[in-house]
């Protein structure tokens, strides 16, 4: 909250942007229409920004358009991904309501990074911070549900960097190769993944999700708790629901923030 009311030459100059920026060409009775502002006050603001260099004005079709100079406002912009940036609000609700630290995760090279946790709004949590922390594809559940629902093309990509890591004859890495597959498998039709269970910390569990746009996969989600407080089937049935609800949810605020 601010002591001061916003400036309205200010809201109304980024308004007229928002909508210009979504049509290749708009007229004045376009963003009439669109924003409810005077005519005149419209004419004036494009005027201003076609003469600082950020629209331009295109007779032929009797209307206004962005030039490249728009692309500067977002030079500067160097935030988190995308479905960090949808998936706050619904990882910070899961932990409102479950109490339990959630998480989200995105590729990084042959793992997946942190790049968000509520561990601090969890009263529970088995972590003191997870930021950053990168996580394996094949142990993991963060990592596994990516490995698992991502296309084939790349799923066969990463499998083959994860066994040119491991160590022991030909015929011990392809018994891994087709243990991961046989995992993989499960997870996808289950629907979700779970961290190995000789996986440090092994007090602790997570339930993962992946954040789907069409075929590829953006991030995962997860939900991390205590074994000591719930039975591993008991976690399941009282996870899985809220969150799937929450990947379905962050995949419609990147369609729309897209």
């Amino acid at each position: 909250m601010t002591s001061f009311s916003p400036v309205r030459a200010v809201e109304r100059t980024l308004l007229i942007l928002e909508h210009l920026n979504q049509n290749r060409v708009t007229r004045v009775s376009d963003l009439h229409d669109a924003t409810g502002l005077p005519k005149p006050t419209i004419v004036r603001l494009l005027q201003t920004l076609e003469q600082t260099g950020y629209v331009s004005n295109d007779p032929r079709h009797g209307g206004y358009q962005v030039t490249s100079k728009v692309t500067s406002l977002s030079a500067g912009f160097h935030g988190d991904p995308l479905v960090v940036e949808a998936g706050r609000a619904h990882a910070a609700a899961l932990t409102n309501h479950f109490m339990w630290p959630a998480t989200i995760a995105i590729l990084h090279d042959d793992c997946v990074i942190v790049r968000y946790s509520t561990i601090p709004d969890s009263p529970n949590s088995p972590f003191h911070a997870t930021v950053n922390m990168r996580l394996s594809l094949n142990h993991h559940a963060l990592g596994l549900a990516y490995l698992a629902f991502c296309p084939p093309e790349q799923q066969n990509m990463l499998i083959k960097i994860l066994m040119q890591r491991e160590e022991g004859s030909k015929a011990k890495i392809a018994e891994k190769e087709t243990l991961l597959r046989r995992k993989l498998r499960t997870v996808k039709e289950q629907g979700f993944a779970e961290r190995d269970a000789n996986m440090e910390p092994r007090s602790s569990n997570t339930i993962a999700m992946p954040v789907m746009n069409g075929e590829r996969v953006l991030g995962t989600l997860g939900i991390t708790y205590y074994r000591a407080a719930h039975r591993r089937q008991d976690a399941v049935q009282k996870f899985s629901g809220k969150l799937q609800t929450a990947v379905n949810r962050i995949s419609r605020d990147i369609s729309r923030l897209s």
